[in-house]
C-alpha cells in the first residue's frame, strides 16, 4: 500500500479546474529583463504581453504562423529562468519550441538568452499551461511536452494545487501526437512517487523505464541552478519518461 496521499481525480468540477499550481510571486524584474520584455515580446512573445499583474489566456493560434513556419512543437511548461529551453533550441533547430512561465523575470532571462543565441526557433507565452493544454492547445500536435522541477507543494493541504494531476496528464496526452515524450524531473521524493501514481491513471502514456519507476537522466538536460540547489540541500533527482501510446 503507498502511503503517497490519494490523488484528486477529474470530476467535471469547474471550481476543481481553476485551482492554479502557482501564485504571483514573481520578485523583482532588472531594468535590463524588462528592457528585453519591451522589445523582444513583439518578436518571440505569445499572447498579450505581460503585465506583472494577471495571466492571461492565451488565444488559439496558428503556430506555424507564429514561427513563420510548420515544425514539430516542443513544450515546456513553467521554464524558469530558461536554461534548458534556450539550450535544446540551440540543440534542436529544427523543432518549435514554446515555453510556458507565468513570472515575468524569468521571461525577460529567456528573452535575453534568445536574443544572444540568434534562435529563432523559440517563441514564449506568460500564461496558464494547464489552462492552455486544456482550451487551447492544438490536439496531437506536440512531439513534446517538458516539466522540469515544479513547485512540489510541501504541505498535504496544498497538494491539491501541484501541476502533475490526473486531469493535467490527461491534458498532456491529448496535447501529444502519437510517440511523443512525456519529460519531467523532480528533487523531491514524495513528489517523484505523486507523479508516477498520477501519470498512472492515463493508459495513453507509456513508462520508458524499464521497471516502471524512474530513467537515468537524461544526457541533454543541463544542469540547472534549481537542481544544483536541490543537489546542496541533498536531495536525490528523480528523472521521468512517458511515450504517447
Amino acid at each position: 500500500m503507498s502511503d503517497t496521499p490519494e490523488l484528486p481525480v477529474p470530476d467535471g468540477d469547474r471550481r476543481a479546474r481553476a485551482i492554479r499550481s502557482f501564485v504571483r510571486r514573481e520578485g523583482r524584474i532588472t531594468d535590463a529583463q524588462a528592457d528585453a520584455l519591451a522589445r523582444l515580446w513583439p518578436k518571440y512573445g505569445l499572447g498579450p504581453m505581460p503585465d506583472g499583474e494577471h495571466v492571461h489566456p492565451l488565444p488559439e493560434l496558428d503556430f506555424a504562423v507564429a514561427f513563420g513556419r510548420a515544425a514539430p512543437l516542443s513544450l515546456e511548461v513553467g521554464f524558469g529562468n530558461g536554461e534548458r529551453l534556450a539550450q535544446a533550441a540551440e540543440r534542436h533547430p529544427e523543432v518549435n519550441h514554446i515555453g510556458a512561465e507565468v513570472h515575468r523575470p524569468g521571461v525577460g532571462r529567456v528573452l535575453q538568452e534568445v536574443e544572444k543565441r540568434g534562435l529563432a526557433n523559440v517563441r514564449v507565452m506568460c500564461s496558464d499551461a494547464a489552462e492552455f493544454l486544456r482550451t487551447t492547445a492544438p490536439k496531437g500536435a506536440f512531439c513534446e511536452v517538458v516539466v522540469q522541477f515544479p513547485d512540489p507543494w510541501h504541505k498535504t493541504r496544498h497538494h491539491k494545487r501541484r501541476i502533475i494531476q490526473p486531469a493535467f496528464v490527461a491534458t498532456v496526452a491529448d496535447a501529444l501526437m502519437i510517440g511523443g515524450r512525456f519529460r519531467l524531473a523532480t528533487d523531491w521524493a514524495p513528489y517523484a512517487e505523486y507523479m508516477l501514481e498520477a501519470i498512472a491513471t492515463e493508459p495513453r502514456l507509456k513508462n520508458l523505464s524499464p521497471d516502471g519507476r524512474f530513467v537515468p537522466r537524461p544526457e541533454d538536460r543541463p544542469l540547472t541552478r534549481f537542481e544544483n540547489r536541490g543537489l546542496r540541500l541533498g536531495h536525490e533527482v528523480a528523472d521521468l519518461e512517458f511515450v504517447r501510446v
